[in-house]
């Protein structure tokens, strides 16, 4: 079952969900970042179909998210690899990992440990002006030079004609 597009939603997180949003992708972008870059190791890792893959892999391809490199010439063989679009979302979905460690940690424990550099980190998302982790309660926010009253962005909207108020952040 095909789900409910979001790419005419004036909203960026609605467009990059119709993007990155299916639930493959957080997966199929984590095992081609580990390594995981033929279509073979990608079945057997995921348990994914491969009309399911192949679908998958086309929609990363078309989107920007992933390109192939040939590594056999014959029979022709090719392997996935993340543009920068994708490994732009390496860290976003790192910290999604870590607030699943924290929230929905598997039995026995997270089965994967982020490094950075020689030490571990704990992925989190920070404001890139002062470094300081974002909360739900230090961050803030305010229309910008795109806001409008649209499909997705209702609230938005309200608060640029002064119907909502904005959150100061840092």
């Amino acid at each position: 079952m095909r789900r409910s597009s979001f790419a005419e939603f004036h909203c960026s997180l609605a467009r990059a969900l119709e993007v990155a949003g299916d639930w493959w992708t957080p997966l199929l972008l984590r095992d081609l970042f580990l390594g995981a870059d033929r279509f073979e190791d990608l079945v057997v890792d995921l348990g994914i179909s491969r009309n399911l893959l192949t679908t998958r892999l086309g929609e990363l391809i078309e989107n920007g998210l992933v390109v192939t490199e040939p590594y056999c010439e014959h029979p022709p063989r090719h392997r996935y690899v993340l543009t920068e679009k994708g490994k732009s979302l390496v860290p976003i979905f790192a910290a999604l990992t870590a607030w699943g460690d924290r929230w929905e940690t598997p039995p026995g424990g997270p089965p994967l440990e982020f490094r950075h550099g020689r030490h571990h980190c704990d992925p989190t998302v920070t404001c890139r002006h002062c470094g300081e982790e974002l909360t739900a309660d230090k961050l803030g926010t305010r229309t910008g030079p795109g806001a409008r009253r649209a499909k997705g962005t209702l609230r938005v909207g309200d608060m640029m004609h002064g119907h909502g108020d904005p959150v100061d952040g840092c």
